[in-house]
Parts: structure tokens; sequence; C-alpha cells
């Protein structure tokens, strides 16, 4: 609990329906450091909620410092439905990986986000339960609003929700990556792949993407093992619903400029892609598949190797590659690096005592 408080009469908690530009202000400088936490970053995660009949499109909870010139932002948790409608529950919006987070300045005091999350709005903004997660476990950002939101009255459940393997990527340029043995191999790989048709790759980013390539990375995906052996909902581009999603995305021009996509081809068929979230000196890879049928010709690996040489050469200091699936991330090169939390704010007291061993029982979190 934080030592004192910080006058309400400063404050101003607004609750505004769906996602408004002031994001795209606070993601520009925001204590977690991610500037994809932008207005149509948030608003892409309500495709889900449309799909599923939700009438709900989205709230932001803006929190406003009065100054002499007038109220401005310091935080906002843009929120989405969560769990069954009748609960009433919310979750911070946006897609699922990479990581989510509220947006926070570096100069909103602890003592005054307890205080801001205290007001009357606030709590009917966010509820009795509402959930950030999967969340950097040791983001500024997320602690900061964690600590307040226990001030303000709500318990916080947390659980892990992975370890996140990255490439440092800084280190490798210094230590002049690739090792020779490892450049002659991909180099007879893209050779012995070259019989079947003329190689060539395609990197996407900014004004280059079109409704085409999302096309051609859709075509990947249904002939790769997403298609033949899942129902495809963990697919990033194979259904309309899911190339809407990344539409309404790219329509930012600030995110078609972080959005990447390398794309390899084969006689003109596009065969494997790596797709890559670049914010500043971090690449976050997304997604990437490869066609089934040419599995042997380790056509995934090529693709993989290719995005990784493109973010050594291109200044990238790190490549974070997610949880999970860590056996092609360690042939990358990748170490394990920080957790993930999956967090709940839950009120009154009573309920988080008996929603604590559930939600802990649960393990890591679901992609929700």
């Amino acid at each position: 609990m934080f030592e004192g408080r910080i006058a309400a009469s400063r404050l101003v908690a607004v609750e505004v329906e769906g996602f408004p530009p002031a994001l795209d202000a606070l993601a520009e400088h925001n204590l977690a450091g991610h500037g994809f936490l932008r207005a149509a970053w948030y608003r892409a995660s309500l495709s889900a909620c449309a799909r599923t009949g939700g009438a709900d499109r989205g709230r932001s909870l803006l929190v406003q410092r009065a100054g002499q010139h007038g109220a401005f932002p310091i935080a906002a948790i843009p929120t989405i439905p969560f769990g069954p409608a009748l609960i009433g529950a919310r979750r911070v919006a946006g897609a699922y990986w990479p990581l989510r987070a509220a947006l926070i300045t570096p100069d909103c005091d602890p003592r005054e986000l307890a205080t801001a999350l205290a007001l009357p709005a606030a709590r009917r903004a966010l509820g009795p339960l509402w959930r950030l997660g999967p969340a950097r476990a040791d983001c500024p950002a997320t602690a900061r609003l964690a600590a307040a939101a226990q001030a303000a009255g709500w318990q916080v459940l947390a659980r892990r929700a992975g370890t996140c393997w990255v490439i440092d990527c800084a280190a490798a340029r210094a230590d002049g990556w690739p090792r020779a043995s490892t450049a002659k191999r991909m180099a007879r790989i893209e050779r012995r792949l070259g019989r079947l048709g003329p190689v060539s790759w395609s990197r996407v980013r900014g004004a280059d993407w079109s409704a085409a390539v999302l096309d051609e990375l859709a075509a990947v995906e249904a002939a790769s093992w997403i298609a033949a052996r899942t129902d495809g909902r963990g697919a990033k581009f194979l259904h309309p619903h899911q190339r809407a999603h990344w539409q309404e995305v790219l329509a930012d021009p600030a995110l078609a400029a972080m959005l990447c996509a390398t794309i390899l081809k084969v006689g003109g068929r596009p065969v494997a892609f790596s797709f890559d979230l670049i914010d500043g000196k971090v690449q976050y890879g997304i997604a990437g598949t490869y066609v089934l049928a040419l599995a042997r010709h380790e056509i995934g690996k090529l693709a993989n190797h290719r995005a990784l040489a493109d973010a050594i050469t291109g200044g990238i200091d790190l490549l974070d590659l997610g949880a999970g699936d860590s056996g092609y991330k360690r042939d990358m090169g990748a170490r394990a690096g920080y957790a993930l939390v999956d967090l709940l704010m839950v009120r009154p007291r009573l309920a988080a005592r008996l929603i604590a061993p559930l939600w802990a029982g649960r393990g890591k979190a679901c992609h929700g």
C-alpha cells in the first residue's frame, strides 16, 4: 500500500467508448517502451468479440491530470469483454502476442495512479474483475498498475504464463554472426531448393503491405501443418476474418511500418514466411510457417534464418521469439529470457479468495 495519496481534485478518470487517438500519443511515450500499443492495435482485438456476437465495442479508461492548460492523459487502460457476459469482466485489449500492457507515462506517480483507480468512474469502467496478460513479469508499467490496483481495492492474483525465448542480436553482430559453418549450411539448403525452381525472397514492410501480400501468407498457411492438423484458429491469415484483423492494424501507417514479412518463394510460389513486428531495437517474432509438402527441404529453417539475418544486419538488438516451442528457437540460438505473467484483479476480497485457487490451478495462461 502506498504511503499517502495524491489529491483527487488533480485527477480525472474518464470512460471513453472505443480506443481514441489519445492512445497513440501515449504509445509514443510510455513507461513500458512499447510503441506498438496504438489505438489500431487495441481496436483489432475487437474482431473476436464481433465474431461471438458481442455488441461491446471496447472502452478505454483514461486517467487525466489537471494542469494550467487543462487536463491531459497520463495513463490509459483499454479493455474488451472477458468471459461470460453475465459476469461483466474485462481484460486489457490487444493481440495475445506480442504481450499485453496498459499505457502509463513515465511521470505518472504510483500514488497518483492508485488515487485515480479508486475514483468512481475507474471502478465502473473496470468492474469487479479485470485481467492483464500475458504481460512481462519485469515490466515497470505492469508492476506500477498492479500495485496501484491493489492500493485502490482490487486483489491481484498472478500466475506464470511461460518464459520467452530471446536472441541477443547485438552480441551476435559483435561476434561476426553467422558462423562460417552455418552460412555454408544455409547456402547449401537454398541451392538444393533451387532444383525445384528459381528461389527468391521478398521483404514486406510499410507501404509495401497489401491485400495481395496477406493472400500470399494465407496461401502458405493453407498448405501448412496448421491447416492440415488443426482447426485453423491458431493461424494468422488463413481465414478472411484473420486477414481482416491485420488489415485493420495495417491501416495505421505507424504499425504498417513496424510489421514485416519475410517471404520465401520457389518458382514464384510463396512456400514459407516469417511475420515479425519491429519496435525500436526489439523485433518480435509473431508467426511463421511453411508448405508441409516441402518440409524435407527445410524451408521453415531457411525463412527463420533469413529473418534473423535481416534483424542482425538491420541493427536490431533483441529478437524476441515469445514463449513455447523452444526446440526450433534453441536451434536459432535463442536462450530463455524473461517470464510472462497473467494477472487477475478481483474485488471484493472474498471473491478473490474463492477465485485464487482456480486461477493458480490453471497453470500457464490460455491464449485468451
